[in-house]
């Protein structure tokens, strides 16, 4: 795989997304153009103009809509895209692996990491903490690898695609703001397809979960009813899949309502919840409805 892009897309995090743009200058298989996104002038207040190789753009919020400008953006020019979090750190590898993986694996239309740590599931894990353990891992001799798993799609945070493979697809933009799942329905598309998709044990990086910039309680917990219901019917996600989904959060989200993690709003997400399935009993179920809560 000769080209590369990796679109960005930010928002309210403009440290963070000059921080991961500067470290992704450490890639022993640089990008040929690096795309972020943002929604406002402050977004990418801090991220250099006259930068070789950047490009960057203000367009309409909402994480598929800012990734389906950055897709409109790589255009055909590249033979693959990547796509990362504003807080995601990648080994220095990571680009080189994923390139060797798509060369050696012809059939491969999508790769995601297999993540050092996520933050997302603790109160966030700080940047210089990150680059730390990165940079020791990436010192380290090489481990063993399990190779492919293909049990696994694309998982947002970290995620890369054979530009052929995905040709006319785009991330869904019914799924607004935070679009929780629009990582696992751009990879349905690509099963749908005939594609193969699969989690690489050689590419490494630690997601660091930060909280700044994510959706409030309330929302998510909507959209934890309303998007696998609509995936499902979609056909981009398995019912039963989505159904264990919704029982696990709901379930989550009862037990720690009364003693909430400090860092996770459970009495909102429990509400969102709630709302959920009473418009379902309304009829008015849809992911667009998470916008007026």
């Amino acid at each position: 795989m000769d080209r590369l892009a990796v679109i960005i897309a930010t928002r309210g995090r403009p440290a963070l997304v000059r921080a991961i743009v500067d470290w992704l200058g450490a890639q022993t298989r640089p990008a040929e153009r690096i795309i972020v996104v943002g929604t406002q002038p402050a977004d990418i207040a801090a991220l250099p103009e006259d930068r070789p190789g950047l490009t960057v753009r203000i367009g309409p919020a909402g994480l598929p809509r800012q990734r389906n400008d950055g897709l409109r953006l790589a255009g055909d020019a590249y033979d693959g895209i990547v796509f990362f979090d504003d807080d995601f750190v990648p080994s220095r590898f990571w680009l080189e692996k994923a390139a060797d993986t798509f060369r050696a694996h012809p059939d491969l239309a999508a790769l995601t990491g297999t993540l050092i740590a996520d933050g997302i599931k603790s109160p966030g894990i700080a940047l210089d903490d990150a680059l730390a353990r990165v940079a020791a891992h990436d010192a380290a001799p090489p481990r063993p690898g399990a190779g492919l798993d293909g049990r696994f799609g694309p998982y947002g945070c970290n995620m890369a695609f054979r530009t052929a493979a995905i040709r006319g697809l785009s991330f869904d933009e019914r799924l607004p703001l935070y679009a929780w799942l629009e990582d696992s329905d751009f990879g349905g598309q690509i099963l749908r397809r005939g594609g193969r998709t699969a989690r690489a044990e050689a590419l490494r990086g630690i997601h660091l979960g930060h909280k700044a910039g994510r959706e409030q309680g309330l929302r998510l917990g909507y959209s934890q009813i309303a998007n696998p219901l609509y995936l499902a019917g979609k056909g981009t996600l398995p019912l039963p899949v989505a159904a264990n989904l919704m029982l696990r959060n709901v379930t989550a989200n009862m037990v720690r309502a009364l003693a909430s993690e400090p860092y996770v709003d459970r009495p909102g997400r429990l509400k969102g919840n709630v709302v959920a399935l009473g418009d379902i009993l309304r009829g008015r179920l849809a992911p667009e409805r998470v916008t007026q809560l």
